[in-house]
């Protein structure tokens, strides 16, 4: 199978839960009875205002993300059925940018609750970037997966579980390069908004800003906290 990411933008007038709701509750069980084949589906949505009024982390243009939609699908041919549901979200999207991942798993959750279109307990957070132009791919690739991804433990004790994703092709026209992109998972709110909990130590934050130019220019990271839901074509 193959894993296409969608990220959807807000316009003028969204409403996050509302948003949250109808993703849920229609568009997702739609995009599971498409022509284009989707075995299962997830999505990252960013009705978290209420729960957390201040994210410690909200960098780039994460604020204007309504949400992250992504599918499981045999073959990316009908691809083009996916992005014209998803852009027929009246009132409450701007574009639809879709990417083809490769996914890896450093840390899986164990017996991870959800599924079925039930949201996963705690909290995601979600980021992406581009590779820097002066980094070449080999350069890109050793410094995030094998300098940064071992140490991130470190970082985030109490994560439950890593998922990140490589960008192989970016498949809507005028969409960001975008190369990377990463879901960190905590079992609770309090895990991710508790700074004492969110981070390791002073000298594990400190060590991984000094590795960031080895895959990333903070200026062009995006990241924000979501509430994930997972769901299963029956």
């Amino acid at each position: 199978m193959e894993k296409l990411v969608h990220l959807l933008w807000r316009t003028d007038g969204f409403e996050e839960g509302a948003h949250a709701a109808y993703l849920a509750s229609t568009v997702v069980p739609e995009l599971l009875g498409s022509s284009a084949g989707v075995r299962c589906a997830e999505i990252l949505t960013t009705d978290t205002s209420a729960a957390i009024p201040r994210p410690a982390i909200l960098l780039g243009g994460a604020a204007d993300l309504a949400s992250m939609v992504i599918t499981w699908v045999d073959c990316i041919d009908d691809r083009h059925v996916l992005v014209d549901a998803l852009c027929s979200l009246e009132g409450t999207l701007g574009r639809v940018d879709q990417y083809l991942v490769t996914e890896s798993v450093p840390q899986r959750w164990v017996d991870r609750p959800g599924g079925g279109g039930i949201r996963t307990p705690g909290l995601t957070h979600l980021s992406w970037f581009p590779k820097p132009d002066r980094l070449t791919d080999e350069q890109f690739f050793h410094g995030w997966h094998e300098i940064h991804t071992p140490k991130t433990p470190e970082l985030h004790p109490y994560r439950t579980e890593y998922v990140r994703d490589s960008v192989a092709r970016v498949l809507t026209a005028g969409s960001p390069p975008v190369r990377a992109i990463v879901a960190e998972r905590f079992a609770t709110l309090e895990d991710y908004t508790d700074p004492s909990r969110l981070y390791g130590s002073d000298a594990a934050l400190n060590e991984s800003v000094e590795d960031l130019p080895l895959y990333a220019d903070f200026e062009t990271l995006n990241s924000r906290p979501t509430f994930h839901t997972v769901f299963a074509d029956q």
